[in-house]
């Protein structure tokens, strides 16, 4: 059989149940450098979650941006830490009736109230971190921080 036949390797998502895309990857480094950027003013703290805010417009695979945020976190400050993904709906503001809607479906960018066209989003394209959830790691026990604190008092 060819070496280079399909056949011979199985696609990334029979193995991992998803397909990475570079966009996703690109996101889980950038969101990774951006915490890690973060805990530099948090020394001895772990992360145990990220939590994200995305919009539903934002071109996001959720499974892929959670394989993706698992490659992107090893050997990081924010290895092991759990990325937790708040999905926000689309909400959209007619000009002509000035009222804001929750967009129910993709098939049609109209108000329902009025049936005006003139529709502006204001939620539903950001992808952003929304918080974090850190920890103290514990001093150990005779560490240096430890001995300066007994010495003070």
């Amino acid at each position: 059989m060819d070496p280079t036949s399909p056949a011979l390797y199985p696609p990334i998502s029979a193995i991992h149940g998803t397909i990475p895309t570079m966009h996703e990857l690109s996101l889980a480094t950038s969101i990774v450098e951006s915490v890690s950027e973060t805990l530099a003013g948090y020394p001895n703290t772990r992360v145990l979650e990220v939590r994200l805010r995305v919009g539903v417009l934002a071109a996001v695979e959720e499974e892929s941006l959670q394989f993706c945020f698992g490659l992107a976190t090893e050997n990081t400050p924010v290895a092991g830490s759990r990325l937790v993904v708040h999905r926000l709906p689309v909400i959209l503001y007619c000009s002509d009736c000035k009222q804001s809607f929750e967009l129910p479906g993709l098939q049609s960018f109209r108000c329902p109230h009025c049936d005006g066209a003139q529709i502006e989003i204001r939620q539903g394209k950001e992808m952003e971190i929304d918080s974090l959830e850190l920890e103290d790691e514990p001093q150990p026990s005779g560490s240096t921080a430890a001995k300066s604190t007994e010495e003070a008092q």
